[in-house]
């Protein structure tokens, strides 16, 4: 116990009241070491896989250089905004996103969705850590393997760039083939589908178990799991270094493809603006064949009868920062009660944003010398999701001397990427869980929380590494994360602007931080990010197509599995309102549901010495001056309190102070 005893004062037999409980509490649940960590482990968590494989596609699909001006409108109307929000809601209560709906219990099921979706995510999401573990792991020899098309599992459609069978005639009309032949495989999409997947043919045909993938998936839970065995007091240390050093490889790859070329040509077709396609609503069905969808990376497919520009700037910034996934409200409530997190939410929120922007330059100088040796334009290797992570950059590496090291760079960047989401995607079920359940034992025993949900992670995971497991995960990633993820957000701009209500929420945001939020965040939350957030959800829904993987056409059983997914965590709002209101107190049901509105009597700061202004306890400054030097004279402290009065209490009954104590 960190409480003094060098003056022979005991914790029960001197400290003060107020003191005690913040040091109980501190030890209990556990604090950032510093604001730093909570810093690096909020960038983490935002800036994850999409940022390298989703948004330089968006950007070069979107006008280039154009589709800046609407991702920064949007950041700073919805992004900055949401952020700010969900980062200062944690930090007031000190609680994970079940224990916050304090503040509105009817509305605790939006905690309950968040927790179901950042299952669904931590499922898949891991999954892809493991497969950048795999190639992290093969890209440790003299030649890469997807390298050649001499290989066991290679077709005779496979045609490589550096073959040695390949007559210099036919290396130099390479282009021809790529444009006349539509059979042409590259090694490393062959090595992709038919060596690392082993693909079937139907999302119901599961196939074998992928033993390397479910080797390294055992790997990614193992990492996780010993970097928050001690929950953020471990994984604040860990993430100096996995939300750092991804700048540095970045810096590494794009230092060495700046360099080649063909690099600046790439780069042009990356930021060159087109301004038309800011304006222009109609959006042809073939340039819109894939949703705005970020984090995951891999979006649904839709028809495009809105401004595709502005609805992916929109959903880009939604998605990519962790909006609504219950992590942010989680890291959040490890801050000390007073930390600026206006300060950090902006910090975050453009670090992330500008981290979208550096890491197009990578892979764009990349393929464009990629374009270059093959003599075909860069939109003909520009690709995105996994045939970016996976197939496209991967072969664009066998181009350069010392490719291996270059591969191993690359997919090393990646998994630290990965992990820095995942550790607050399973960090946010484990608080949720423990601050839920609220007893000693279950928080002495938070690290067996952590390994159970670690092994169920795992367990989960199996199926995604049969041969059938790609066409699960991009289900999962499609459908158990998507719009739902928007419902949740909206609902909870409601419940907290107008439920609520604004003015005690800046209040509450005053009494933190010592000054209001500012008045255009105030605008924003009441009006315009909600209407932002209801225009993405309208974008995802009218814009809705059936999701397919190359030439595969998913059956309908499955996208009503998807659909049941993501109803799964939705429904939890609902099905709890009504359960609330129905164990509310109340003869009338809107007695009921005022009753089951209004905020707990435990909702407000977590220690005792914060609970100022309406949160403060209900007996005077000077009952509890005397209650607290009651333990160090304890004769004295029985004899007045024997002799003292009963005192009103604020529910209208008596209290002596003996009692009270």
């Amino acid at each position: 116990s960190p409480i003094d005893t060098s003056h022979g004062i005991s914790p029960q037999n001197g400290a003060v009241p107020g003191e005690q409980g913040k040091q109980e509490k501190s030890v209990k649940r556990g604090n950032w070491g510093n604001q730093i960590e909570f810093v690096l482990t909020s960038v983490g968590y935002a800036v994850g896989l999409g940022n390298v494989w989703r948004f330089p596609y968006l950007c070069y699909r979107n006008g280039g250089g154009a589709f800046m001006f609407p991702y920064f409108i949007m950041l700073v109307f919805c992004g900055i905004p949401l952020f700010f929000m969900e980062l200062s809601f944690g930090q007031f209560a000190s609680q994970g996103c079940l224990g916050v709906w304090r503040v509105s219990p009817m509305f605790k099921g939006v905690g309950y969705g968040m927790m179901v979706v950042s299952t669904y995510i931590g499922i898949y999401y891991n999954v892809v850590i493991c497969i950048a573990f795999y190639y992290f792991f093969v890209s440790m020899t003299r030649v890469l393997p997807w390298t050649y098309c001499s290989n066991p599992w290679n077709t005779p459609d496979c045609v490589g760039v550096l073959d040695g069978n390949l007559s210099s005639r036919a290396a130099l009309n390479i282009s021809q083939l790529l444009n006349t032949t539509q059979k042409r495989t590259s090694p490393s999409e062959e090595y992709w589908r038919r060596y690392v997947l082993n693909l079937s043919d139907d999302i119901g045909n599961l196939g074998e178990v992928r033993l390397p993938l479910l080797g390294c998936l055992g790997v990614s839970w193992v990492v996780v799991f010993l970097c928050l065995i001690k929950g953020v007091k471990s994984s604040g240390k860990v993430v100096y270094f996995t939300a750092t050093f991804p700048y540095v490889v970045l810096t590494i790859l794009f230092v060495r493809g700046i360099t080649l070329e063909g690099a600046v040509t790439g780069i042009m077709y990356y930021l060159t603006p087109q301004w038309d396609k800011i304006l222009n609503a109609k959006v042809s069905r073939d340039e819109g064949w894939q949703a705005a969808r970020a984090e995951g990376g891999w979006g649904t497919a839709l028809t495009i009868p809105l401004p595709q520009v502005w609805g992916d700037a929109a959903s880009q910034i939604f998605y990519s920062l962790g909006c609504a996934w219950g992590g942010l409200i989680t890291m959040a409530s490890y801050n000390k009660f007073n930390n600026n997190c206006y300060r950090d939410s902006i910090i975050i929120s453009i670090t992330n944003c500008a981290t979208s922007v550096y890491a197009g330059f990578v892979i764009f100088s990349i393929l464009g010398f990629m374009a270059n040796h093959l003599g075909v334009d860069v939109s003909k290797v520009a690709d995105h999701g996994p045939g970016l992570a996976f197939v496209a950059y991967p072969e664009a590496l066998t181009l350069l001397p010392i490719s291996p090291l270059w591969s191993i760079l690359f997919f090393f960047m990646l998994i630290l990427l990965g992990l820095g989401t995942q550790f607050c995607l399973l960090e946010t079920l484990v608080t949720a869980i423990v601050d839920e359940v609220g007893n000693e034992w279950i928080i002495r025993k938070k690290t067996f929380v952590t390994l159970g949900v670690a092994v169920a992670g795992f367990l989960l995971g199996v199926p995604l590494t049969t041969q059938a497991g790609i066409y699960w995960l991009l289900l999962m990633d499609n459908y158990a994360a998507s719009f739902s993820l928007v419902v949740i957000s909206c609902i909870m701009c409601v419940a907290i602007m107008y439920i609520y209500g604004h003015r005690n929420y800046f209040k509450d945001i005053e009494m933190m931080l010592g000054f209001p939020p500012p008045l255009f965040f105030q605008i924003c939350w009441r009006f315009i990010s909600p209407a932002i957030i209801f225009f993405i959800l309208v974008f995802t829904v009218i814009q809705y197509r059936p999701i397919s993987y190359n030439d595969y056409v998913y059956p309908t059983w499955a996208i009503s599995i998807g659909f049941l997914m993501a109803l799964s965590s939705v429904i939890c709002i609902p099905i709890y309102a009504i359960y609330k209101v129905c164990r509310s107190e109340g003869d009338t049901l809107l007695e009921r549901l005022k009753n089951a509105t209004k905020a707990s009597k435990d909702w407000g700061p977590a220690l005792p010495e914060h609970r100022s202004g309406r949160y403060a306890p209900a007996f005077s400054p000077s009952t509890e001056s005397h209650l607290e030097v009651q333990p160090l004279q304890p004769e004295k402290g029985q004899s007045e309190a024997a002799a003292a009065s009963p005192v009103q209490g604020s529910n209208g009954s008596a209290h002596s102070q003996d009692s009270r104590l």
